[in-house]
């Protein structure tokens, strides 16, 4: 390979994942990848010093114009909006601070910054990116990228979940909402639920979803256990998804659903069902792969 492709290929995953992170999207972290590979092949490289940092600056930039335009986009979305789901493998699981920074929780937590508090934030916070270097990829100098970080740092901290939960401990809980849900099981739904749980379901004005967050234990076991048993030929797996246990839900042998949980204290606080086939389609190229198909 030569200089630029054998140095994007090198950092590919880290420009990935930093899209992903700032987008919310596979789809449109793809499409920002695909135009940082083209502004990084028109460049000199013999003059540039850093090709990490220069890619980095590139993504960052790339992304944080998308950003602008989705932020646009999802001011007339239909009913809650989500990330789109992320098949991930074990050693995203095994990186904490990564697993974390991806999780459907916290990229919600992310949602709320600006655009440049979430750039900073995640070039500061997941990858330890040195101020000057983001102040370069931000078009900002390193004084105001400091504030910028610890003004989106106190932001998350008062958002984000109180306490780490372990792999072992997410499985355990989706393994018990699993067999409770597919028997119809009220009472035991109830007990592993936050008294203030919220479901949110993103159908994106395509497939049917809650409209609006459901919020109290109750509210949420009833529709969940009334809303699946009135249908017949469905499935619930688990996955690795945002470098967290998750569910999935497949239709007749479609993907239709993918849930992930938010978990406090012991219970599931927040439940976040995907369902709008936009944002299911990357994951679907994702199973096919790894099934061979």
């Amino acid at each position: 390979m030569d200089v630029a492709t054998d140095a994007f290929v090198s950092h590919r995953n880290l420009l990935f994942t930093i899209a992903y992170e700032m987008l919310g999207s596979a789809a449109d972290a793809e499409d920002v990848l695909q135009e940082t590979w083209l502004r990084w092949s028109g460049v000199e490289h013999s003059g540039v010093e850093n090709h990490r940092a220069y890619l980095v600056r590139i993504v960052t930039r790339q992304a944080l114009g998308r950003l602008r335009t989705l932020g646009r986009r999802k001011e007339s979305y239909v009913g809650s909006w989500l990330p789109e789901p992320l098949l991930t493998t074990p050693d995203v699981a095994e990186d904490v601070e990564l697993a974390d920074s991806v999780s459907m929780a916290m990229m919600l937590v992310l949602e709320t910054l600006t655009p440049t508090e979430r750039a900073v934030f995640v070039l500061r916070e997941v990858f330890g990116l040195e101020y000057d270097e983001i102040a370069s990829a931000v078009d900002k100098n390193a004084a105001a990228v400091r504030q910028i970080a610890h003004r989106a740092r106190s932001h998350v901290a008062a958002r984000r979940p109180r306490e780490v939960v372990t792999q072992q401990q997410s499985r355990e809980a989706l393994a018990a909402f699993q067999r409770a849900t597919e028997t119809g099981d009220l009472q035991a739904l109830l007990d592993l639920l936050a008294p203030d749980v919220v479901l949110l379901g993103d159908g994106g004005g395509v497939k049917q979803a809650v409209p609006r967050p459901i919020v109290g234990a109750s509210k949420v076991a009833r529709l969940l256990v009334g809303g699946l048993l009135k249908f017949s030929g469905w499935t619930m797996e688990p996955a690795q998804v945002n470098g967290h246990p998750a569910l999935v839900v497949r239709f007749g042998g479609e993907l239709d659903t993918v849930i992930a949980v938010r978990m406090e204290d012991g219970l599931i606080s927040g439940l976040y069902a995907v369902r709008n086939p936009a944002k299911l389609t990357h994951m679907a190229e994702q199973t096919a792969l790894r099934r061979g198909v």
